[in-house]
């Protein structure tokens, strides 16, 4: 007679006969595995579930403009290419590059709608949120009416409580927070100003991103003072975007 252990299984083997036996204490250590492996998964998916939740609800009070893509200058697909870096789903990749596009073409209602269209399918993008706060900015026009600076608060409260973005992804998030933060205490003036130097640094530090350069110069024709007649910051946009023009014409 000889025996064998196989895991939790312990065989006897007696001349032509094979008798085997289950091993209770090892048994016992596979049932607590597989338990915590199954508590673990039911855990996350509680969380990932309740998150979900979480976001919706607060999508919902956003009251993201929705709809038909309308533009009053150039037609879909004449807007040039653009490739922002970005923690988008594939299949969402050219919607959040259109809503970069129309952003850049001051169409900030269309661009809205192109960046709920993205959170609707995937809440938990981060920079789509950012978008939409972007979007209410309209930093060359008026300053942001009360429910668009609420809007826009709102949204970057909703992008900074996503875990999954990049360092760069919430700098960019940090700059344009700069400007809704406080709004009650600071100025309008006095916010732009505090997001022009975010944006800056932004451009110092992320030397690849093509779109930093974009942003910063916006931001510095924002932050431009009337009183200034040395045109310093209208200058040093101009330089920034008539370098990227040689570039890419």
């Amino acid at each position: 007679m000889c025996s064998r252990s196989d895991g939790f299984i312990l065989y006897l083997i007696t001349g032509s006969q094979k008798y085997f036996f289950i091993n209770q204490n090892s048994m016992n250590r596979y049932k607590q595995k597989w338990l915590l492996l199954c508590c673990t998964v039911l855990v996350f998916i509680s969380c990932k579930n309740k998150r979900e939740t979480q976001y919706k609800d607060s999508i919902g009070s956003l009251d993201l403009k929705r709809g038909e893509v309308v533009s009053c200058g150039l037609q879909e697909g004449q807007f040039g290419t653009t490739s922002f870096s970005a923690s988008v789903p594939e299949k969402l990749r050219n919607d959040f590059n259109m809503a970069i596009s129309l952003l850049h073409s001051f169409e900030y209602d269309e661009s809205e709608k192109m960046f709920a269209k993205v959170i609707d399918q995937a809440p938990g993008c981060a920079m789509a949120y950012w978008g939409v706060a972007m979007s209410n900015f309209h930093p060359l026009w008026a300053p942001p009416s009360p429910s668009e600076l609420e809007k826009g608060l709102k949204a970057i409260r909703i992008a900074r409580s996503i875990d999954k973005k990049t360092k760069r992804e919430s700098d960019y998030i940090e700059a344009i927070a700069n400007f809704y933060e406080d709004a009650d205490q600071l100025d309008h003036r006095s916010r732009v100003l505090k997001f022009e130097n975010a944006m800056g640094k932004i451009y110092l530090t992320y030397t690849d991103d093509k779109e930093a350069p974009v942003f910063y110069a916006l931001a510095l024709n924002a932050a431009a003072d009337p009183a200034d007649k040395t045109y310093a910051r209208q200058k040093k946009a101009f330089g920034i975007l008539n370098a990227i023009f040689q570039q890419e014409p």
